[in-house]
């Protein structure tokens, strides 16, 4: 039972040490968006080459860009946004499989715990871009859906990359969810599904400018 208690107080500052560490690490960074994808998408993927392309153009708007930190979708964009100059962070996790880190990052943290890590993603993110992926993409994906929804965090652009990829997923939720009013009308409008990344840009770059518009007639209110 003493070595559980240990194990168990010792836990704990492991989760102390990696949000310490997060938030030190990230503290300066400045507007980003997290993009996010598969882990076995290879360079021939055409998504490859979108998530590469859509991180040069987030740079060219001065933005940073998240990723998982591993290869496939998280690669390609932590290539885009570090061959175009920008600020690439990789939030990497310890995995038994699949997990390892690219070479294109201009800052690596790697997390023991995946609660820690989402935090850092929605910590620091003007919006989410979601490639084709797996079980950790959809994680992503309705974790985010979940937070806006809730209100437990601004609502801020979701943006689906590859209507061929997504359109079942979201044929499914409005003929089944909807349907049966588990979510509502307005839940679906969360989600934004385009086909370029000059589309999903245009998005990111529409709400910061809005968010930069509330921002200056709040201080605007404030100093009458």
């Amino acid at each position: 039972m003493d070595d559980l208690k240990t194990s168990e107080v010792w836990r704990i500052f492991r989760i102390q040490a990696e949000l310490i560490d997060g938030i030190e690490t990230l503290g300066d960074l400045g507007p980003a968006v997290s993009v996010f994808g598969g882990a076995r998408f290879s360079k021939d993927s055409p998504y490859y080459e979108a998530a590469r392309r859509t991180a040069e153009l987030l740079v060219r708007q001065n933005l940073a860009v998240l990723t998982g930190g591993g290869p496939g979708i998280m690669e390609a964009a932590s290539r885009g946004c570090f061959e175009a100059g920008g600020t690439s962070v990789g939030l990497n996790i310890i995995l038994p499989r699949e997990q390892h880190p690219n070479q294109y990052q201009s800052r690596s943290l790697t997390f023991r715990y995946f609660f820690i890590r989402k935090l850092m993603f929605v910590r620091h993110s003007m919006g989410y871009i979601i490639f084709p992926g797996g079980f950790g993409t959809m994680d992503e994906l309705f974790e985010s859906l979940t937070l806006v929804q809730t209100g437990k965090i601004r609502r801020f652009p979701i943006i689906l990359f590859g209507n061929g990829y997504w359109q079942g997923l979201v044929e499914w939720l409005r003929t089944e969810m909807l349907a049966h009013k588990a979510i509502d009308s307005d839940d679906l409008e969360l989600l934004h599904v385009v086909d370029t990344p000059e589309a999903a840009t245009d998005i990111i770059t529409c709400y910061i400018e809005q968010c930069r518009q509330f921002e200056g007639e709040e201080r605007r209110r404030t100093d009458r």
